[in-house]
């Protein structure tokens, strides 16, 4: 944080309306952030802490875990969902067998509509609200920036200046907190080693780290995007999104790097995701004679939009360009997820290995497609179903029947407890635990829905979901949405003023919970709007619903 602040002031002196003003912002901005990273050193080999030679003698061990995030993953990126992807020409096979193999969660949802928050709560199994990660931690400088670029003419960005003094200037505040319980260190009380690998973005200093909040190994970036490969890579090909001032600014100051146990920052050896993919093989064969939880969050599909030329020049059939780049992406992630459950299988490890695979929020905006949430409204920072379901798949042969579908809503909070109870690992008794132990309702040991209700909030803007009805409502603009999910599940028919009693009956739900959750520990300094109905690069009409979202 302290190597931004040398350039505040200069930025806050341009002008925040004009092309030109807007540019020469972000030069300086991008300049900044280079100058700021560290030094990348070259490649560096990875050793993975080697567990016993062979498995217990009486063939009796726990479970594995492993659970595998996608980044911006549409809901219908996937075959299993539709296939959004060129109108489904690009199949997930890999993906879609954790389905056929194990239980699809029809109504699965986020823990929140933006990575950081949604991480938080997966980690935690608690709403991130509940201890204060309500906003994504961004320096106030890149904020500034962003809030103040020459956008939207109808709904532009904003820039909260007072709230810089409120801005807490130690950056262990902008993290987890230190006395939440993660699943890593839940699972360790019973033996577990624990492995991190990829993204992180819940905190970059020491106190925060994942080897700090339970992970006995840790390969990624604590930030919140990287490079998949360096900029101009003969061997993978890139889309720009011109109209994003956030694509603009990871293609200009994103690392290709990633540090090992909080060591130096050094480059993949090659391709990110299929990088991150070999390291997880790796340290599978490593403790293959000992149970242990692997992590393993992609930074795959989210911007900026890089993939492999081979697998771009599978897809020829795809005709446009930034869609044949995304889909590669996603047929790139496919096949890594394929390599991570095949190296189970090769180790006999398959059957009592407790596989869980989502997606951190629903697809985004800014990469331009319009298909990726495809039959839901909204995106990634909306509250609309697009922006909040998600693929949620789990696979455990032993435990969990093949092909199954559980359709009560469940949510990311349910992770931590799920994961806890296959290891038999206890959860915390001293906070509340938004979450459940998913397998003894698929396995109909538990009766009744896992949640009574499901909660969200970003700022103005809270949603709930209780009972079949879900209700949004907004600060900015100031309005409510009442929709009946059971007879409207994409949200076409508002009901708010056609049902006032259910409307005070969600509302009721909604302040109750509320009520529970905590100020911000760090407050929003940018807002912008996000449209329900297109994605970005197309010119807005008035008539066009829309929100503004707070981070």
């Amino acid at each position: 944080m302290k190597a931004w602040k040398p350039l505040v002031a200069g930025v806050a002196v341009l002008a925040v309306a004009g092309a030109t003003a807007w540019h020469f912002r972000f030069d300086l901005i991008v300049m900044l952030a280079k100058a700021r990273q560290p030094k990348i050193e070259a490649n560096m080999p990875v050793t993975w802490a080697k567990g016993p030679q062979a498995p217990p003698a009486d063939g009796q061990r726990p479970p594995n875990v492993v659970f595998i995030l996608a980044d911006d993953l549409g809901y219908n990126d996937i075959t299993l969902n539709g296939g959004g992807v060129a109108g489904g020409t690009v199949p997930t096979p890999a993906i879609d067998s954790i389905a056929k193999e194990g239980v699809t969660f029809a109504n699965g949802y986020s823990g929140n509509a933006t990575c950081a928050p949604s991480r938080a709560a997966i980690m935690t199994g608690r709403y991130a609200t509940r201890f204060g990660f309500e906003f994504t931690p961004t320096p106030v400088a890149f904020s500034r920036v962003v809030g103040g670029h020459a956008g939207d003419p109808l709904h532009p960005s904003r820039f909260n200046q007072a709230e810089v003094k409120n801005m807490p200037k130690d950056e262990n505040v902008l993290a987890v907190p230190a006395a939440e319980v993660t699943i890593a260190e839940a699972l360790k009380t019973k033996g577990y080693h624990t492995i991190h690998l990829g993204k992180w973005h819940l905190g970059g200093v020491k106190g925060s780290r994942p080897e700090d909040q339970g992970f006995d190994e840790s390969l990624g970036f604590m930030a919140g995007a990287s490079l998949f490969a360096p900029v101009g890579d003969p061997g993978v090909v890139e889309s720009r999104q011109d109209w994003d001032p956030i694509d603009k600014f990871l293609w200009g100051a994103a690392p290709f790097a990633v540090q090992f146990n909080g060591g130096k920052l050094f480059n993949p050896s090659h391709y990110m995701t299929d990088y991150l993919t070999d390291e997880a093989v790796k340290a599978i064969d490593a403790n293959k004679n000992r149970p242990f939880f692997m992590y393993l969050a992609y930074n795959a599909v989210h911007t900026p939009l890089q993939a492999p030329k081979a697998d771009y020049d599978a897809l020829s059939h795809i005709k446009d360009h930034r869609m044949r780049v995304y889909a590669a992406m996603v047929r790139n992630l496919d096949r890594n997820v394929g390599k991570v459950l095949q190296a189970l299988k090769d180790r006999g490890l398959d059957d009592n290995t407790l596989v869980i695979f989502t997606s951190d929020n629903g697809g985004a905006n800014y990469i331009g497609l319009p298909d990726i949430n495809k039959p839901y409204r909204g995106w990634k920072a909306t509250f609309f179903e697009g922006g909040i379901k998600v693929p949620f798949l789990l696979r455990w042969p032993e435990q969990l029947p093949a092909g199954a579908v559980y359709r009560s809503p469940v949510g990311h909070v349910d992770i931590f407890a799920t994961a806890a109870g296959a290891a038999g690992a206890p959860t915390p008794k001293d906070r509340v635990l938004d979450g459940v132990d998913l397998v003894p309702f698929v396995k109909g040991q538990a009766a009744g829905d896992p949640h009574k209700a499901i909660f969200w909030r970003s700022g103005g803007y809270k949603t709930v979901l209780a009972g079949g009805w879900k209700l949004q409502v907004a600060k900015e603009p100031n309005k409510t949405w009442l929709f009946d999910l059971a007879t409207d599940p994409t949200e076409r028919q508002e009901l708010s003023k056609a049902r006032p009693e259910k409307l005070r009956e969600m509302q009721a739900i909604m302040a109750q919970l509320d009520g529970q959750m905590m100020k911000p520990t760090w407050p929003s300094l940018v807002s912008g709007a996000f449209y329900i109905d297109h994605p970005g690069g197309q010119k807005a009409k008035p008539s066009d619903e829309y929100i503004y979202w707070e981070n």
